[in-house]
Protein backbone atom coordinates (compact mmCIF):
# COMPACT_ATOMS: atom_id res chain seq x y z
CA UNK A 1 0.00 0.00 0.00
CA UNK A 2 1.42 3.47 -1.32
CA UNK A 3 3.23 4.95 1.91
CA UNK A 4 0.70 7.90 0.89
CA UNK A 5 -2.77 6.54 0.90
CA UNK A 6 -4.74 8.27 3.78
CA UNK A 7 -4.75 6.96 7.10
CA UNK A 8 -8.07 6.24 8.73
CA UNK A 9 -7.26 4.78 12.44
CA UNK A 10 -5.07 5.97 14.47
CA UNK A 11 -3.91 4.79 17.78
CA UNK A 12 -0.95 7.14 19.18
CA UNK A 13 0.97 5.79 22.64
CA UNK A 14 -2.00 4.43 23.86
CA UNK A 15 -1.66 2.63 27.52
CA UNK A 16 -4.36 0.42 29.23
CA UNK A 17 -4.40 -1.54 32.43
CA UNK A 18 -7.42 -3.03 33.38
CA UNK A 19 -8.31 -3.00 37.52
CA UNK A 20 -6.49 -5.28 39.67
CA UNK A 21 -4.06 -6.39 36.37
CA UNK A 22 -0.46 -7.16 37.26
CA UNK A 23 0.88 -6.06 33.69
CA UNK A 24 -0.68 -3.11 31.24
CA UNK A 25 -3.32 -4.73 28.55
CA UNK A 26 -1.89 -2.29 26.08
CA UNK A 27 1.57 -0.82 26.77
CA UNK A 28 2.01 2.29 24.51
CA UNK A 29 1.11 1.18 21.26
CA UNK A 30 0.88 3.25 18.49
CA UNK A 31 -0.58 1.96 15.24
CA UNK A 32 -1.80 3.03 11.78
CA UNK A 33 -4.56 1.76 9.15
CA UNK A 34 -4.65 2.72 6.04
CA UNK A 35 -7.74 3.47 4.04
CA UNK A 36 -9.66 0.88 1.94
CA UNK A 37 -7.31 -2.18 2.99
CA UNK A 38 -7.63 -4.99 4.92
CA UNK A 39 -6.07 -4.98 7.98
CA UNK A 40 -5.15 -8.12 9.95
CA UNK A 41 -4.55 -7.85 13.58
CA UNK A 42 -2.47 -11.08 15.18
CA UNK A 43 -1.14 -12.00 18.13
CA UNK A 44 -1.32 -14.59 20.48
CA UNK A 45 -4.12 -14.99 23.27
CA UNK A 46 -3.69 -11.87 25.52
CA UNK A 47 -1.95 -9.85 23.38
CA UNK A 48 -4.40 -7.15 23.53
CA UNK A 49 -5.80 -7.44 19.85
CA UNK A 50 -9.93 -7.39 21.26
CA UNK A 51 -8.52 -4.02 23.84
CA UNK A 52 -7.44 -2.23 20.98
CA UNK A 53 -10.59 -2.94 18.78
CA UNK A 54 -12.83 -2.44 21.92
CA UNK A 55 -11.29 0.97 22.24
CA UNK A 56 -12.06 1.50 18.68
CA UNK A 57 -15.69 0.80 18.84
CA UNK A 58 -15.62 3.35 21.83
CA UNK A 59 -16.64 0.28 24.41
CA UNK A 60 -13.58 1.00 26.90
CA UNK A 61 -11.36 3.94 26.51
CA UNK A 62 -7.45 4.68 27.03
CA UNK A 63 -5.73 5.47 30.34
CA UNK A 64 -3.23 7.17 28.14
CA UNK A 65 -2.75 8.18 24.54
CA UNK A 66 -4.85 8.92 21.55
CA UNK A 67 -7.39 6.78 18.94
CA UNK A 68 -9.05 8.28 16.25
CA UNK A 69 -10.70 7.47 13.27
CA UNK A 70 -9.65 10.04 10.28
CA UNK A 71 -8.66 13.36 12.01
CA UNK A 72 -11.59 12.76 14.57
CA UNK A 73 -11.53 11.33 18.53
CA UNK A 74 -14.19 8.38 19.06
CA UNK A 75 -17.49 10.05 19.00
CA UNK A 76 -21.14 8.94 18.16
CA UNK A 77 -20.61 10.59 14.38
CA UNK A 78 -17.63 7.98 13.97
CA UNK A 79 -19.12 5.54 15.59
CA UNK A 80 -22.00 5.69 13.00
CA UNK A 81 -19.37 4.52 10.68
CA UNK A 82 -18.59 1.80 12.04
CA UNK A 83 -19.43 -1.81 11.85
CA UNK A 84 -18.59 -4.29 14.53
CA UNK A 85 -18.93 -8.00 14.34
CA UNK A 86 -18.10 -9.21 17.58
CA UNK A 87 -16.53 -12.77 18.46
CA UNK A 88 -19.26 -13.84 20.32
CA UNK A 89 -22.54 -13.52 18.28
CA UNK A 90 -24.56 -10.29 19.33
CA UNK A 91 -27.83 -11.62 18.57
CA UNK A 92 -31.40 -12.55 20.12
CA UNK A 93 -31.91 -16.37 20.22
CA UNK A 94 -35.27 -15.99 20.37
CA UNK A 95 -35.69 -13.41 17.29
CA UNK A 96 -35.63 -14.76 13.71
CA UNK A 97 -32.43 -13.82 11.96
CA UNK A 98 -35.19 -11.09 10.01
CA UNK A 99 -36.22 -9.90 13.36
CA UNK A 100 -32.75 -9.07 14.56
CA UNK A 101 -31.62 -7.59 11.10
CA UNK A 102 -34.68 -5.15 11.38
CA UNK A 103 -34.06 -4.70 15.15
CA UNK A 104 -30.55 -3.90 14.75
CA UNK A 105 -31.41 -1.57 11.31
CA UNK A 106 -33.87 0.41 13.65
CA UNK A 107 -31.00 1.00 16.48
CA UNK A 108 -28.94 2.56 13.34
CA UNK A 109 -31.53 5.21 12.57
CA UNK A 110 -33.01 3.05 9.93
CA UNK A 111 -36.72 3.28 8.48
CA UNK A 112 -39.26 2.41 6.20
CA UNK A 113 -38.53 0.69 2.73
CA UNK A 114 -34.81 1.38 3.37
CA UNK A 115 -35.08 -0.91 6.14
CA UNK A 116 -36.82 -3.33 4.42
CA UNK A 117 -34.41 -3.55 1.36
CA UNK A 118 -31.15 -3.36 3.67
CA UNK A 119 -32.84 -6.48 5.49
CA UNK A 120 -33.39 -8.27 2.32
CA UNK A 121 -30.03 -7.00 0.75
CA UNK A 122 -28.56 -8.69 4.26
CA UNK A 123 -30.26 -11.60 3.58
CA UNK A 124 -29.02 -12.35 0.21
CA UNK A 125 -25.59 -11.76 1.12
CA UNK A 126 -25.38 -13.58 3.81
CA UNK A 127 -27.10 -16.39 1.90
CA UNK A 128 -29.68 -17.20 4.45
CA UNK A 129 -32.51 -16.25 2.81
CA UNK A 130 -34.51 -19.93 3.42
CA UNK A 131 -33.52 -19.22 6.96
CA UNK A 132 -34.59 -15.60 7.48
CA UNK A 133 -37.97 -16.65 9.38
CA UNK A 134 -36.52 -19.28 11.65
CA UNK A 135 -35.50 -18.48 14.93
CA UNK A 136 -31.59 -17.77 15.78
CA UNK A 137 -31.53 -20.73 18.51
CA UNK A 138 -32.47 -23.06 15.54
CA UNK A 139 -29.16 -21.96 13.36
CA UNK A 140 -26.14 -23.32 13.01
CA UNK A 141 -22.57 -21.79 13.90
CA UNK A 142 -22.01 -20.68 10.64
CA UNK A 143 -25.60 -19.23 10.19
CA UNK A 144 -24.79 -17.52 13.12
CA UNK A 145 -22.03 -15.99 12.08
CA UNK A 146 -23.58 -15.01 8.55
CA UNK A 147 -25.87 -12.91 10.42
CA UNK A 148 -23.57 -11.67 12.86
CA UNK A 149 -21.44 -10.28 9.99
CA UNK A 150 -24.49 -8.88 7.78
CA UNK A 151 -25.77 -6.63 11.03
CA UNK A 152 -22.42 -5.38 11.15
CA UNK A 153 -22.93 -4.17 7.63
CA UNK A 154 -27.00 -3.52 7.91
CA UNK A 155 -26.17 0.24 7.73
CA UNK A 156 -23.04 0.40 5.12
CA UNK A 157 -20.56 1.40 7.50
CA UNK A 158 -17.33 2.69 6.23
CA UNK A 159 -15.10 0.86 8.44
CA UNK A 160 -15.57 -2.82 9.41
CA UNK A 161 -14.47 -4.44 12.40
CA UNK A 162 -14.04 -8.26 12.93
CA UNK A 163 -13.02 -9.77 15.97
CA UNK A 164 -12.88 -13.82 14.88
CA UNK A 165 -15.51 -13.83 12.68
CA UNK A 166 -14.58 -17.11 10.91
CA UNK A 167 -13.44 -19.13 14.13
CA UNK A 168 -15.37 -22.54 14.75
CA UNK A 169 -17.45 -22.36 11.67
CA UNK A 170 -17.65 -24.80 8.58
CA UNK A 171 -15.36 -24.38 5.65
CA UNK A 172 -18.46 -23.51 3.39
CA UNK A 173 -19.55 -20.43 5.63
CA UNK A 174 -16.07 -19.41 6.00
CA UNK A 175 -14.88 -19.18 2.09
CA UNK A 176 -18.50 -17.31 1.67
CA UNK A 177 -17.29 -15.19 4.21
CA UNK A 178 -14.04 -14.71 2.53
CA UNK A 179 -15.83 -13.83 -0.60
CA UNK A 180 -17.89 -11.12 0.82
CA UNK A 181 -14.96 -9.65 2.42
CA UNK A 182 -12.87 -9.45 -0.85
CA UNK A 183 -15.93 -7.61 -2.60
CA UNK A 184 -16.28 -4.96 0.93
CA UNK A 185 -12.78 -4.24 0.09
CA UNK A 186 -13.23 -3.65 -3.53
CA UNK A 187 -16.64 -1.40 -2.97
CA UNK A 188 -14.68 0.59 -0.96
CA UNK A 189 -14.85 -0.48 3.09
CA UNK A 190 -11.98 -0.72 5.07
CA UNK A 191 -11.68 -3.67 7.42
CA UNK A 192 -10.25 -4.69 10.31
CA UNK A 193 -9.80 -8.40 11.68
CA UNK A 194 -8.64 -9.93 13.99
CA UNK A 195 -7.43 -13.73 13.79
CA UNK A 196 -6.27 -17.00 14.60
CA UNK A 197 -5.85 -18.09 11.38
CA UNK A 198 -2.45 -17.19 9.96
CA UNK A 199 -3.40 -18.64 6.99
CA UNK A 200 -6.59 -16.78 6.41
CA UNK A 201 -4.76 -13.10 6.89
CA UNK A 202 -2.26 -14.12 4.49
CA UNK A 203 -4.99 -14.86 2.03
CA UNK A 204 -6.73 -11.64 2.33
CA UNK A 205 -4.71 -8.63 4.45
CA UNK A 206 -3.14 -6.16 2.84
CA UNK A 207 -1.36 -5.01 5.83
CA UNK A 208 -0.99 -6.95 9.19
CA UNK A 209 0.12 -5.79 12.84
CA UNK A 210 1.60 -8.34 15.33
CA UNK A 211 1.00 -7.99 18.85
CA UNK A 212 2.54 -9.76 21.45
CA UNK A 213 2.27 -8.97 25.93
CA UNK A 214 0.46 -5.74 25.04
CA UNK A 215 3.16 -4.37 22.62
CA UNK A 216 3.09 -3.78 18.88
CA UNK A 217 6.02 -6.07 17.46
CA UNK A 218 5.87 -4.79 13.91
CA UNK A 219 3.30 -3.52 10.97
CA UNK A 220 3.63 -3.70 7.47
CA UNK A 221 2.22 -4.83 4.08
CA UNK A 222 1.88 -8.86 4.07
CA UNK A 223 4.56 -9.24 1.20
CA UNK A 224 7.05 -7.56 2.91
CA UNK A 225 7.08 -9.43 6.24
CA UNK A 226 6.99 -12.76 3.85
CA UNK A 227 10.28 -11.13 2.21
CA UNK A 228 11.69 -10.54 5.24
CA UNK A 229 11.59 -13.93 6.31
CA UNK A 230 14.68 -15.87 5.57
CA UNK A 231 14.27 -19.44 4.17
CA UNK A 232 16.97 -21.71 3.68
CA UNK A 233 15.32 -24.55 1.48
CA UNK A 234 16.02 -24.61 -2.31
CA UNK A 235 13.66 -26.83 -4.49
CA UNK A 236 14.64 -29.09 -7.52
CA UNK A 237 12.94 -31.64 -10.31
CA UNK A 238 15.48 -33.19 -12.74
CA UNK A 239 14.40 -34.51 -15.92
CA UNK A 240 16.42 -37.87 -15.18
CA UNK A 241 16.30 -40.56 -12.14
CA UNK A 242 19.49 -39.02 -10.51
CA UNK A 243 22.59 -41.39 -9.86
CA UNK A 244 23.08 -42.90 -7.05
CA UNK A 245 26.35 -40.39 -6.31
CA UNK A 246 24.19 -37.51 -6.50
CA UNK A 247 23.48 -37.35 -2.82
CA UNK A 248 27.11 -37.00 -2.21
CA UNK A 249 28.04 -34.93 -4.71
CA UNK A 250 25.18 -32.23 -3.12
CA UNK A 251 26.37 -32.41 0.55
CA UNK A 252 30.11 -32.13 -0.50
CA UNK A 253 29.31 -28.28 -2.12
CA UNK A 254 30.22 -25.72 0.53
CA UNK A 255 27.33 -24.34 2.17
CA UNK A 256 25.06 -26.67 1.79
CA UNK A 257 23.69 -28.73 5.18
CA UNK A 258 21.35 -31.32 4.07
CA UNK A 259 19.97 -33.07 1.25
CA UNK A 260 16.63 -35.01 1.12
CA UNK A 261 16.20 -36.97 -2.41
CA UNK A 262 12.72 -38.71 -3.23
CA UNK A 263 12.25 -40.23 -6.63
CA UNK A 264 13.48 -37.26 -9.02
CA UNK A 265 12.67 -34.48 -6.25
CA UNK A 266 15.37 -32.82 -4.53
CA UNK A 267 14.96 -30.81 -1.09
CA UNK A 268 18.90 -28.81 -0.15
CA UNK A 269 18.88 -26.39 2.50
CA UNK A 270 21.63 -24.03 2.93
CA UNK A 271 22.37 -21.05 4.73
CA UNK A 272 22.81 -18.68 1.95
CA UNK A 273 20.51 -20.52 -0.77
CA UNK A 274 20.61 -18.00 -3.53
CA UNK A 275 24.84 -18.26 -3.31
CA UNK A 276 24.31 -22.12 -3.50
CA UNK A 277 22.14 -22.42 -6.09
CA UNK A 278 24.66 -21.51 -9.34
CA UNK A 279 27.19 -24.22 -7.64
CA UNK A 280 24.35 -26.86 -7.68
CA UNK A 281 23.05 -25.92 -11.03
CA UNK A 282 27.38 -26.28 -12.29
CA UNK A 283 27.64 -29.74 -9.95
CA UNK A 284 24.88 -31.39 -12.01
CA UNK A 285 25.93 -29.79 -15.68
CA UNK A 286 29.20 -31.25 -14.90
CA UNK A 287 27.79 -34.80 -14.33
CA UNK A 288 25.47 -34.81 -17.05
CA UNK A 289 22.34 -34.57 -14.99
CA UNK A 290 19.62 -32.05 -16.96
CA UNK A 291 16.98 -30.01 -14.28
CA UNK A 292 13.86 -29.57 -14.75
CA UNK A 293 13.21 -26.94 -12.07
CA UNK A 294 14.93 -25.14 -9.28
CA UNK A 295 12.89 -22.85 -7.15
CA UNK A 296 13.42 -21.08 -3.67
CA UNK A 297 11.20 -22.55 -0.80
CA UNK A 298 8.58 -19.41 0.27
CA UNK A 299 8.17 -18.23 3.52
CA UNK A 300 5.11 -17.99 5.25
CA UNK A 301 2.89 -15.26 7.23
CA UNK A 302 3.04 -18.16 10.10
CA UNK A 303 6.98 -18.28 10.06
CA UNK A 304 6.91 -14.86 10.35
CA UNK A 305 4.87 -14.08 13.45
CA UNK A 306 6.11 -17.25 15.23
CA UNK A 307 9.76 -16.04 14.72
CA UNK A 308 8.83 -12.50 15.67
CA UNK A 309 6.90 -13.31 18.85
CA UNK A 310 8.98 -15.73 19.83
CA UNK A 311 12.03 -12.96 19.44
CA UNK A 312 9.58 -10.37 21.32
CA UNK A 313 9.21 -12.79 23.90
CA UNK A 314 13.00 -13.66 24.47
CA UNK A 315 13.78 -9.83 24.52
CA UNK A 316 11.36 -9.45 27.25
Amino acid sequence: MASNTPKLVTFDSVVKTYPGAAHRALDCVTLTIPQGVIFGLLGPNGAGKTTLLSMLVGRISPDEGIVKVGDRAITRETLATIGISPQEPAIYPTLTARENLEYFGRMQGLTGQHLKQRVQFSLDVAEIGDMADRRVEQLSGGYKRRLNLVIALIHEPELLILDETTVAIDPHSRSLIHQRLRELHASGVTIVMSTHYLEEAEQLCHEVAIMNHGRMVTQGSVDTLLASQHNDLLLLTLEQDPPETLYTLLLSIPGIRTVNMTGRSIQAKAEHPEHVAALILDTLHRHGITTKSLSFGTGSLEKAFLAMTEAEREEA
